[in-house]
Formats: structure tokens, sequence, C-alpha cells
């Protein structure tokens, strides 16, 4: 699966995107035929809490898996994402069966 991390105007520290290509790659382990995954960090309203936001959507064949969280850190976002995209891919599957 082909990762891609993009920073939304700001530039990622290379510990974050080496923390964020980490766990995306448990996400590849679970499903075989995904493509591609992009990942988007980017931050929401800079003088609010809980304004730093991930996203990760993995092309599949004949679907889409998209995923949004929103959290204090960049880091705890991506936890969450992929937390909720094991249970996506778990139905994906499932669907299959």
């Amino acid at each position: 699966m082909n990762t891609v991390i993009n920073a939304v105007k700001f530039k990622a520290d290379p510990k974050l995107e080496t923390f964020v290509a980490e766990k995306v790659a448990k996400l590849d382990k679970m499903v075989d035929n995904a493509t591609k995954c992009e990942v988007t960090l980017k931050v929401d309203k800079p003088e609010s809490e809980n304004n730093k936001v991930a996203e990760i959507s993995i092309s599949l064949p004949r679907q889409t898996l998209f995923n949004s969280k929103q959290a204090d850190t960049f880091e705890q976002a991506v936890l969450e994402c992929v937390d909720t995209m094991k249970v996506q891919i778990e139905k994906y599957k499932a669907s299959f069966k």
C-alpha cells in the first residue's frame, strides 16, 4: 500500500511523520488489497482546544474508507483514527464472507 502523508499549512516534524507511518502500517497488515492510503494532518482554529485534525483515507477495490478525528495532539487524533479505521476494515472484510 502506498502511503501519502499531507500536512496542510504547516511543516510536519519527521518524528510525527514516522509515528503516522508506523500506525498506518498496522492497517496495511489488516487488508491485502489496499492500493493507497492518504493521511491528512491539519490545524482547525489554532486558538481553540482540540484543534488538531487527522484524516485517513484508504482506497480499496469497490470502496474507499474514510475517517476523521479531532484531538489535542496529532498523535492522539491519529491513534483514534487508526482504531476507528480498524473497525471499518473489519466490516469491509466481513461483507465479502
